[in-house]
This record gives structure tokens, C-alpha cells and sequence, in this order.
């Protein structure tokens, strides 16, 4: 199959595209390598995957490494080149993993959310409508929750009170790909992501700052004082979730899932788990709650696993190990960690 995969220098879309090559389909990669963190961690992505981005031919990177991956340096809000890469390639499956990421960002920029993630999703949506695939699956959050406290969050529960712009976001692509599916016939599924962690993650999150603030002897920033649990998700997880989604006839045109571990932990345990990978004690700055953020995650994944037989498996304990055996022979982390 011709999969198309946006997002492809990200965390989860770099991790997704080597899986579908692996299992024998066609990708297209597409990412605008912007600056919110380190180009320098996404362009290393790429080249694990064979792309040199200074290698463009007819504006296309060709992997030298996977001969059924090539890539495209190209921004969702550019609808005239994105019609065009769609109707060239006529996609058996799209993958919308690019989006505005970071809640406590949405704080400072909360315009860029709605330029990427509202304008790029809805052009998306009409490059679907054009040249309709058989699915498309998209990212959305498990911060759409927003106020809700019973836990755990099961895709039956209300959404409609996120409290940042981000989550307002993502909210609006359900809704969005809900009208899409209605009115035009084609199949959309909506994953909401719980805490994803991992080799080659983002460096404005928490197993990312924490990792280089205790290597250095930094203090790290603990909000709420430690009284946070997050259902922490390994990406061979969350990317083996995303490939049942594409591989199984589901019965809706419409639907969301979330995609999580299904066991929260307590931040002060994940902590731990670090400070034993690394053997080091972290030196921990305690604060009030951020802005914006949630006390606690914990994803209900019956329906996912009903539906795809999605079972994770990666416990905490081993998830951060192979995270820091990762982290520790990385060799640009001095300059890939700038968010707080």
C-alpha cells in the first residue's frame, strides 16, 4: 500500500514510517521541519531513515537506506503543493501526525495552533475529499478530556471543555473529521495520544528535560509538587496501535479511539525509574500546577483493543530504560534540550 505519513521528522512519525516500510508498504513522508525544538534532532530522524534533506531531487528526498521511503520538505498549510502531492500519489492510507505540539507553548503562541493544526488539518481533510483514501487516521490528544475527572478517560465521556488552546485543537479536528466522514463518505479515525515516551523523543518533554537536567546535575522542575500521574506509553506501543488501526476493516466511518498504556503512573515513580536507569539521583525543584495543565491521565483503551486487538506491552520500568540506553549515546543533547 502508498501510505502517506505528515509528521515524518517527528517523534511518532519517524518511528511510524520505519515500521510501515519494515512491513513492506510504500510511505511518503512529509514534515515542515520547523523550529519549536531542535531541527537538528528531526534532521538526525531523518537521516536514521536515509534522508539528507540537501539531496532534494524534483523536490523529492530519496531514502538511501529504504528504497520505498522518500521524503518531502512541505508545510500542511501549503494547499496548492499538497493537492498536487496528493493527486500524484493517490494515497491508499494518510496519517496526519503534524500538528502545533506543546500545551504550556499554546500559552505564549496560541495562534500558531490554529494556523497548523485547524487550517493544516482542514486542507488535509479537503486533499481527502479530492483523492479519497481508504482511511485516514489522525492525531488528536488525550488533553481533549480537559475537565473531566472520572478516570479512566473513555472516548464515551465528554470532551467539550479543554482548557488550552492546543487540546481546543485537537478537539476541533474531531469535529471537523467527523462533518468530512459524514458528508463525503470516507473513513476517518481519530487517536488520542496519551504521554508518549521514548528513544528519539521530543526534547520539550518531561522524560526529555528531566534526562538532561540529571546528567547534568541540574535541578529538574517537578509542578504540582509531584502529585501528577500520566499514562506514560512507549512509541513501539503507540506505533503498533496506529498499524492495527490501518490494518483492520473497522465498521464506522468516524471514529475515535485513545491510545495509552491503560496504567497511569505517579510522576515521583517515573522519576525514580530515571534516576535508577541513569544511577543518579535527580535534584528535584519543586512547583505549584503549570497553567492550563491536568492533574492526571489514565486512558480506557477497551475500545481500541475490541476493535484491533491493540495490546501494549512495554512496562515503565523497561519503557525508560531503553529510553536512557537511547539518551546516553545520543550525541547532539546539549543542543536539542530548550523548552521548560
Amino acid at each position: 500500500m502508498k501510505v502517506l505519513v505528515t509528521g515524518a521528522a517527528g517523534f511518532i512519525g519517524f518511528h511510524l514510517v520505519q515500521k510501515l516500510v519494515e512491513n513492506g508498504h510504500s510511505v511518503v513522508g512529509i514534515d515542515n521541519i520547523n523550529d519549536y525544538y531542535s531541527v537538528d534532532l528531526k534532521l538526525d530522524r531523518l537521516r536514521e531513515c536515509g534522508i539528507e534533506i540537501d539531496d532534494a531531487i524534483d523536490g523529492k528526498e530519496y531514502s538511501s537506506s529504504k528504497s520505498s521511503y522518500v521524503f518531502h520538505k512541505l508545510d500542511l498549510t501549503e494547499m496548492d503543493e499538497l493537492s498536487q502531492l496528493f493527486e500524484a500519489n493517490r494515497f491508499d492510507y494518510v496519517v496526519n501526525l503534524a500538528a502545533q505540539a506543546g500545551i504550556r507553548y499554546s500559552m505564549e503562541n496560541p495562534r500558531s495552533y490554529l494556523k497548523s493544526n485547524v487550517e493544516g488539518f482542514f486542507n488535509i481533510l479537503e486533499c481527502c475529499r479530492l483523492f479519497p483514501p481508504r482511511k485516514l487516521v489522525y492525531a488528536s490528544s488525550s488533553s481533549v478530556y480537559g475537565l473531566n475527572t472520572e478516570q479512566p478517560f473513555a472516548i464515551e465521556q465528554k470532551s467539550e471543555t479543554p482548557i488550552n488552546i492546543y487540546a481546543a485543537s485537537k478537539k476541533a479536528n474531531e469535529l471537523m473529521a467527523h462533518a468530512y466522514s459524514h458528508l463525503y463518505d470516507f473513513t476517518t479515525v481519530g487517536l488520542r495520544f496519551f504521554t508518549v515516551y521514548g528513544p528519539w523523543g521530543r526534547p520539550d518533554m518531561a522524560p526529555f528535560l528531566f534526562a538532561d537536567a540529571i546528567t547534568k546535575g541540574n535541578p529538574i522542575t517537578v509542578y504540582n509538587n509531584g502529585l501528577m500521574k500520566r499514562d506514560f506509553t512507549y512509541i513501539d506501543d503507540i506505533v503498533d496501535g496506529i498499524v492495527s488501526v490501518l490494518d483492520t476493516d473497522l465498521s464506522a466511518k468516524y471514529q475515535v479511539f485513545n491510545i495509552g498504556n491503560g496504567k497511569p503512573v505517579d510522576l515521583l515513580h517515573f522519576i525514580t525509574c530515571l534516576e535508577n536507569a541513569f544511577g543518579q539521583e535527580a535534584v528535584k525543584n519543586m512547583r505549584e500546577m503549570a497553567p492550563g495543565d491536568i492533574v492526571s491521565t489514565w486512558a480506557d483503551t477497551e475500545t481500541l483493543r475490541n476493535s484491533t486487538g491493540y495490546a501494549p506491552k512495554i512496562d515503565i520500568e523497561d519503557g525508560v530504560a531503553a529510553f536512557v540506553s537511547w539518551f546516553k549515546t545520543y550525541n547532539r543533547v546539549g543542543s536539542t534540550v530548550s523548552a521548560e
